[in-house]
C-alpha cells in the first residue's frame, strides 16, 4: 500500500451468506492494516475461519518484528473474531478500543484485557512516531462501540465498516457503486443519522485515502464516494427511474408488471428495473427502491393479507427508513381484493411518500377497465419523463404560468461556451394578452450579462422537492468562476438552453423583448416561447426554503438527554420515565443530560 502502511488481511471464498442473509458471489475480504513506524500498530483482527492466515500475514509483512498495539475499530465478530489469538501470540502488545468495545470483549472472550488495555474516546490520539492516529467516535455505524481513526500523516481515514462492500480483493468488481450500495442499506441504512454525523467530522479533514474493514482501498476520486454516502444517508434518491416490484401466484400480475414496465420504457424512462419477489435477491431489489426515485408495487390478497414476500419486502424497505419517493400500486384479487390498503398501511410509517391515485385494481387478470388504470399509471410515473424530451412533450401547455408564485427559480442561460444558472425569486406574469413574464436579475450576477447579451433564458420552477445542495449549487457560486453544470448532460429546450433535469415542476423558455434598468437590478421583460408541466408537485416558496430547506443554525444550548449506548439525542426539559431509544431499544436508565 505504501512504505509504512502494510495490508494483512484475508480474502473469503468459502462464504455464500453474509450476516446469514446477503449473498456474496465474490466472497468477502476481512481488511486488517499494519502501520509501521517506531511503535508498530495493527488495526482489527478478521473471522475467526482465517485466523491463522491471518496472524501469518502479519509475520511475514512485518518481517518478523512485533506490534506493539491491536487497534479495535468495531467488535462485530468478522472483525474481532481473532483477538484473543492475536493477544496470545502477541502477549507485549497493547489492545487500543472504545470503552464500550472492552465491555463486549468481556462477552465474547471472557475478559477486557486490564493489564494490557488503552482506552480511547473522540479526541484522543496515539503517536506511533511519525504517524499519529486521531480517533472519532461512530457510534452506530453500525454498532454503538465504533471507531473510527485518521491518521494525519499521510491522510488516512480508517473509516471501519464505513465505505466498505461487497466482494474479496482478488475477485474485482468493476462497479463498486453497485455492491457498496446493496452493502450500506442493507447493513447500514438504518442509521443515516449518525452516518451524516460522521460525515459532518469526516468535513475537516484532509482525507487522501479512505481504509475500509471490507472491500477495497478508496485513493482516487473521493468526493464521488463521499457524495454517494451523503445521499444514501440522507435517504435521497441516487438516479431518475421506476422500479417494479411484483409477486405473481398465476403469471397475471406478472403480466401487468412487465407491461407496465414496456409502457414505461417506450415513455422515455431513464431507468426501468423489474424484480419479482420471490425469486429475486431481497437486497437487490431493496437496494435498488433506495437507488430511484420511484417505485409500484404490484401484489396480490393472499389468505385475506399480504403475499409474505411482498410483506417481507416493505418490512426491509421501512426498517431502513425508506421515504421521499413516489409509489404506485397494483393489487390483484379474485373476490376480495386488499392489497392496496395493506401496502398503504405499510407504508404509513414511511415519510415522505406520494401514493399515486388511483391504484390499478385487477380482478384475476387484467380486462379492458384495469388496462387502462395501467396504462393511466404508466403516464403518470412517466410524465416528467415525457414534458423533458425533445419530441414527445407537450411544448405549448401555458398552464406552465400558473407555478408562478413568490418561489424559488433556477434561470438558465449560456454564454457561447456552457450552460450557467443562477437562483432568483423575482419571477412575475405581468400580461397575458400576451402573456408577459418579468424577471429581476441582480446586475453583479454574471446571468445578467449573458442575458442581456443573448436575449434568451428558462425559468425553471423548483418544487418543494429540491434539497438545499441546488441552492449551494446554483446560488452560492459565480458563473464567472465555476461550471454549475460540470459532469451533468441536462436536457434542454428548443432554445438551446438547460433545463434541471430534476427538482422541477415546470418551466419556461423565455424571449427578452425589452429591458428596464432598476439601478441595482435589471427586469427583463419576456415573452413565452415554450412552456412544460413536469410534475404536480407544489412550487418551492421563499418561506418553504426558510423553514424546511435552508439549514438550522446549531444551537449552542440545546436541552436534552443523550443514550448513553448509541448516541440518539432526546430533545426536551425532561425525559419520560417510560421512554425507549428508537436506535438501540434502551430504556430512560441509559440516557444521560446534554452537557450544556
Amino acid at each position: 500500500m505504501t512504505n509504512s502502511i502494510k495490508y494483512v488481511g484475508v480474502n473469503d471464498h468459502s462464504i455464500d451468506l453474509f450476516e446469514g442473509q446477503y449473498k456474496v458471489p465474490r466472497g468477502m475480504s476481512y481488511n486488517s492494516y499494519a502501520i509501521v513506524d517506531e511503535k508498530i500498530a495493527v488495526t482489527d483482527t478478521v473471522d475467526a475461519r482465517f485466523t491463522h492466515e491471518w496472524l501469518d500475514n502479519i509475520r511475514t509483512r512485518l518481517n518478523g518484528q512485533k506490534p506493539d498495539y491491536l487497534i479495535v475499530h468495531h467488535m462485530e465478530p468478522d472483525h474481532s473474531a481473532s483477538i484473543l489469538a492475536f493477544a496470545e501470540a502477541y502477549p507485549a502488545c497493547t489492545i487500543v478500543s472504545s470503552a464500550k468495545a472492552f465491555a463486549m470483549m468481556q462477552h465474547f472472550f471472557g475478559t477486557q484485557f486490564e493489564d494490557r488495555r488503552t482506552v480511547v474516546k473522540e479526541g484522543d490520539i496515539l503517536s506511533l512516531g511519525a504517524h499519529t492516529l486521531h480517533f472519532i467516535a461512530a457510534p452506530m455505524v453500525h454498532w454503538p462501540e465504533v471507531l473510527m481513526s485518521y491518521e494525519e500523516s499521510e491522510g488516512l481515514l480508517f473509516s471501519a465498516d464505513g465505505f466498505g462492500k461487497f466482494g474479496a480483493l482478488d475477485t474485482p468488481d468493476p462497479v463498486w457503486d453497485d455492491e457498496a450500495r446493496r452493502y450500506y442499506i442493507g447493513i447500514v441504512g438504518k442509521y443515516g443519522q449518525q452516518v451524516q454525523a460522521v460525515l459532518k467530522k469526516a468535513a475537516s479533514l484532509d482525507i487522501k485515502a479512505i481504509l475500509p474493514l471490507h472491500g477495497p482501498v478508496l485513493s482516487e476520486n473521493l468526493s464521488h464516494y463521499i457524495e454517494l454516502y451523503k445521499t444514501w444517508s440522507s435517504y435521497a434518491w441516487e438516479s431518475d427511474g421506476v422500479v417494479i416490484a411484483y409477486t405473481s401466484v398465476y403469471g397475471n400480475t406478472k403480466k401487468a408488471a412487465l407491461q407496465l414496465a414496456e409502457q414505461l420504457e417506450s415513455s422515455g424512462c431513464p431507468a426501468v428495473v423489474t424484480h419479482d419477489l420471490a425469486r429475486c435477491d431481497l437486497s437487490q431489489a431493496v437496494s435498488d427502491a433506495f437507488r430511484y426515485s420511484k417505485l409500484v408495487l404490484a401484489t396480490t390478497t393472499y389468505n385475506a393479507d399480504l403475499y409474505p414476500f411482498m410483506r417481507t419486502f416493505l418490512t426491509a424497505l421501512c426498517e431502513r427508513g425508506y421515504k421521499n419517493r413516489t409509489v404506485g400500486l397494483i393489487e390483484n384479487g379474485s373476490w376480495a381484493p386488499q392489497a392496496a390498503k395493506l401496502m398503504r398501511a405499510m407504508l404509513e410509517e414511511a415519510k415522505g411518500i406520494t401514493i399515486l391515485e388511483p391504484s390499478v385494481r385487477i380482478s384475476s387478470a387484467l380486462d379492458d377497465e384495469s388496462a387502462g388504470q395501467l396504462e393511466a399509471l404508466g403516464k403518470e410515473l412517466s410524465r416528467e419523463y415525457t414534458a423533458l424530451s425533445g419530441s414527445a412533450a407537450e411544448k405549448n401547455d401555458l398552464s406552465a404560468l400558473f407555478r408562478i408564485g413568490y418561489g424559488l427559480y433556477v434561470v438558465t442561460s449560456n454564454d457561447g461556451k456552457r450552460d450557467n444558472g443562477l437562483i432568483v425569486n423575482t419571477v412575475s406574469q405581468v400580461t397575458n394578452t400576451p402573456n408577459r413574464i418579468a424577471v429581476c436579475i441582480n446586475k453583479q450576477n454574471y446571468s445578467h450579462s449573458v442575458i442581456r447579451q443573448s436575449g434568451v433564458m428558462n425559468v425553471n420552477c423548483l418544487s418543494t422537492e429540491a434539497p438545499f445542495s441546488v441552492f449551494e449549487q446554483f446560488g452560492f457560486r459565480s458563473g464567472r468562476d465555476v461550471d454549475k453544470f460540470d459532469g451533468a448532460t441536462p436536457p434542454h429546450s428548443d432554445n438551446g438552453l438547460a433545463i434541471l433535469p430534476k427538482y422541477i415542476n415546470a418551466f419556461m423558455s423565455l424571449k427578452v423583448e425589452s429591458y428596464v434598468d432598476l439601478d441595482t437590478h435589471g427586469m427583463f421583460i419576456c415573452t413565452v416561447t415554450e412552456a412544460r408541466v413536469i410534475s404536480d408537485k407544489p412550487t418551492m416558496t421563499y418561506t418553504y426554503y426558510q423553514e424546511n430547506v435552508k439549514p438550522k443554525p446549531e444551537s449552542a444550548a440545546k436541552k436534552g438527554f443523550v443514550c448513553k449506548v448509541c448516541g440518539y439525542v432526546y430533545e426536551g426539559d425532561e425525559l419520560p420515565e417510560d421512554f425507549v431509544c428508537p436506535l438501540c431499544k434502551h430504556g430512560a436508565a441509559d440516557f444521560e443530560p446534554l452537557k450544556q
